[in-house]
């Protein structure tokens, strides 16, 4: 099929800033796209060819809108899962596969999963809502300390959260959820792996992720990890294992915990484009946004070597701050070597929302941290007086 300037239609469920980077790519190569999302203000607006408003959990709009496209992708999992299976039935390319993100979409399943195929994971346990969990720690068979996690609709540190104590439960809504063990661990790391419909097969470098404390997002993403090659070559492996037992098309970025005694566990997957490969856009040779475009369309996958050491640094919403965004001391970072903001098009900020990221390359990556320490001090992301 010819893709380029051509009538071939990609669509993309979600216009958030995901699908707004992959859209740079989209248009490097003059591939049509078309875009739902339910935000008159969604990020991707701007760069694509159609934009449809509507809500993504609704089977309609879903079914209508992935009619009118030759294959569909998404930025987010938070989709109707029925409308993509009856499209995909209808001989609508969808990818990932909708039967890839049914084993995704709900926490607890895709935990179960993992346990059913022998992966790696911290012991878990599921409820089917929040109270059940209360009377399972009271009875004792739940210890504290655990992490809370929603098996539903959370993203960016919603949905997540350290329980110390009975009382961290209060005003958590009470919906079907999962008590994990707490894992001690020295680092968090993500591999990124792209594989196309023909079975071509590649993983990024093995990431290293720091976390904000408070928020549970990441703040930083350091590529390559600074860790031991053996753990590094295990990590990769282990994410290809993943990749296989999903059958994904795509990208799917592998979430894992690097213990004190160097196992590695998988936390969880996101089988689209992820925060923590967002510093392949300048550090790589091919960056995550392009390989899962070529990956969707079954084109060869790009070179996923680093050219350079590469940090992320997310931009968030500063706390106490709601309403027109304003990024303050933007144009210092701006006159920095190696250093590139990318905004993602968000017109009102909130407390830890992200808002945008900015990457460092350096052929030190030491330097390269330095240097994200000092942008992270910089720029505040707050709200007009």
């Amino acid at each position: 099929m010819n893709y380029f300037s051509s009538d071939f239609k990609l669509g993309i469920l979600g216009g958030g800033q995901l699908g707004k980077m992959l859209l740079f790519d989209t248009r490097k190569f003059d591939i049509q796209t078309y875009v739902l999302d339910p935000s008159d203000e969604a990020p991707c607006k701007i760069a694509c060819n159609q934009f449809f408003k509507g809500d993504l959990m609704d089977f309609e709009t879903v079914y209508n809108f992935g009619k009118k496209v030759d294959v569909l992708t998404f930025e987010i999992e938070l989709v109707n899962l029925e409308a993509l299976l009856k499209l995909e039935e209808e001989g609508v390319k969808v990818f990932p596969s909708p039967k890839t993100l049914k084993l995704i979409q709900n926490k607890g399943i895709q935990k179960d999963f993992y346990i059913q195929h022998a992966i790696p994971t911290a012991n878990y346990k599921r409820f089917e809502n929040l109270k059940s969990l209360i009377v399972d720690i009271l009875d004792s068979k739940t210890k504290l300390p655990f992490v809370w996690k929603c098996t539903e609709f959370g993203y960016d540190g919603n949905g997540v959260k350290v329980i110390r104590q009975i009382s961290d439960l209060d005003n958590l809504a009470n919906v079907e959820c999962i008590a994990e063990e707490m894992v001690p661990f020295k680092n968090e790391l993500a591999v990124i792996v792209c594989r196309n419909p023909s079975g071509e097969i590649k993983t990024y470098p093995v990431v290293e992720m720091e976390f904000h404390p408070e928020a549970n997002q990441v703040e930083y993403v350091i590529c390559p990890a600074r860790i031991d090659d053996k753990v590094a070559e295990k990590a990769r492996a282990i994410a290809l294992n993943v990749s296989e037992k999903f059958n994904h098309v795509g990208l799917l970025a592998v979430e894992m915990f690097q213990t004190e005694d160097d196992e590695i566990l998988v936390n969880e997957v996101a089988p689209r484009p992820h925060n923590s490969g967002h510093y392949s856009i300048e550090a790589s040779y091919t960056s995550q946004f392009e390989n899962h475009l070529r990956a969707i369309l079954n084109l060869p996958l790009g070179n996923t070597d680093s050219k350079v050491a590469g940090i992320m640094v997310n931009l968030s919403g500063e706390e106490g701050y709601s309403g027109d965004v304003v990024y303050q001391n933007i144009e210092k970072i701006l006159g920095w070597n190696g250093v590139t903001p990318h905004i993602y098009g968000k017109k009102q900020t909130r407390p830890f929302r992200k808002m945008g990221h900015v990457t460092i390359i350096n052929q030190d990556i030491n330097e390269a941290r330095r240097i994200a320490e000092d942008v992270k001090n910089t720029i505040r992301v707050i709200s007009g007086q």
